[in-house]
């Protein structure tokens, strides 16, 4: 390795710590009661102990610091490998099942910060578009399951296909997880009774 890579390594290897201390400290001022208000650029650097251009450089805006606050989530709840797993099932029933246990493990991955996100975006309008697009991805999501059970079963019916994905992407909210498991329960002890919930909008049973 010659010395110019070398040192082009440990520079990347120190950007990439700076960058997950960042997020560490999003994540932890987002945990602190009230943090959420006080949620800025400025107080992420304070708390990071780095300068707010760095975090400027990093991640160019509050959102891209949340959108990389919110991918750091997905990857802590696994996410990505858990939808691609479920989506190379063949029954798209289990693929339904796979989905709803993935957005539960990611939903629970970050849910202080996230439930605090998301009551952020209500008053501020960049962040809520930011939640929009997010929110967005899910919907696709949905869209894809709803789209493998009519071709594998005929159903749902073309005039009830866009009602059963309403269903569904209201059934894999954050809102819905976090409000049937409360404050004593994981998002994911709720997963099933989603499942259920689920299973019986798209009208269909997995023995279909």
């Amino acid at each position: 390795m010659s010395p110019r890579a070398y040192r082009l390594g440990r520079r990347q290897g120190a950007i990439e710590q700076t960058r997950k201390r960042v997020l560490r400290a999003a994540r932890d001022l987002l945990a602190v009661r009230g943090g959420a208000d006080r949620f800025s650029i400025d107080a992420v650097a304070r708390r990071a102990g780095v300068a707010r251009m760095t975090v400027y450089h990093q991640f160019g805006s509050r959102r891209g610091l949340l959108e990389a606050l919110f991918d750091s989530f997905a990857v802590g709840g696994g996410l990505p490998d858990l939808l691609a797993g479920a989506f190379q099932r063949p029954d798209p029933h289990d693929t339904l099942a796979g989905v709803i246990m993935a957005f539960a493990r990611f939903w629970e991955a970050g849910r202080m910060g996230i439930r605090r996100v998301r009551a952020l975006g209500v008053l501020d309008p960049e962040l809520g578009d930011a939640l929009d697009a997010r929110n967005q991805r899910r919907r696709e999501v949905v869209r894809a399951v709803v789209k493998r059970l009519t071709e594998r079963y005929g159903r749902p019916a073309p005039d009830e296909r866009s009602q059963v994905e309403e269903m569904l992407y209201t059934l894999t909210s954050f809102e819905t997880f976090d409000t049937l498991a409360g404050p004593k329960r994981g998002l994911e002890e709720v997963a099933p009774a989603i499942l259920q919930l689920a299973r019986a909008a798209t009208g269909l049973s997995p023995q279909a």
